[in-house]
Parts: structure tokens; C-alpha cells; sequence
């Protein structure tokens, strides 16, 4: 495998993206078989897609700000 694979691979396995590709799962899962509905599935789903990646973007910022002190 390619160095780039692996660090992909391991940000997937990751306590953070389990967590999402769960809550993700689940939640699709309510909406489909009618336990939920469509807006509070995109009301849950917004917010833990926002929280994912919001947190992905500080990680990132916070990684360029060190490199430039």
C-alpha cells in the first residue's frame, strides 16, 4: 500500500469518524424504516456532519499555525 492509503485508512479508523459513519448509518436507517422523520434526519444528520468536519477543519488550522510560529 501507498504511504498516502495508510494515513487515509488510519484517519478513517479514528474514534471521531467511527463515531460519525455510526451515527450516519443509524439514523439513515431510522428515516428509511419510518421511526423518524425526514427533517429530524437532516436536523441530526447537519449537525453531526458539522461537528465531523468542523473539528477536521480546526485540526488543520491549528497544524498550519504551529508550522508558521
Amino acid at each position: 500500500m501507498r504511504d498516502n492509503s495508510k494515513v487515509t485508512i488510519q484517519n478513517l479508523l479514528t474514534v471521531k469518524s467511527i463515531i460519525t459513519i455510526l451515527l450516519s448509518g443509524v439514523f439513515s436507517y431510522l428515516a428509511i424504516v419510518g421511526r423518524i422523520t425526514g427533517e429530524q434526519f437532516l436536523t441530526i444528520f447537519t449537525v453531526v456532519i458539522g461537528f465531523y468536519f468542523g473539528t477536521q477543519i480546526k485540526k488543520l488550522n491549528d497544524k498550519g499555525d504551529n508550522n508558521n510560529e
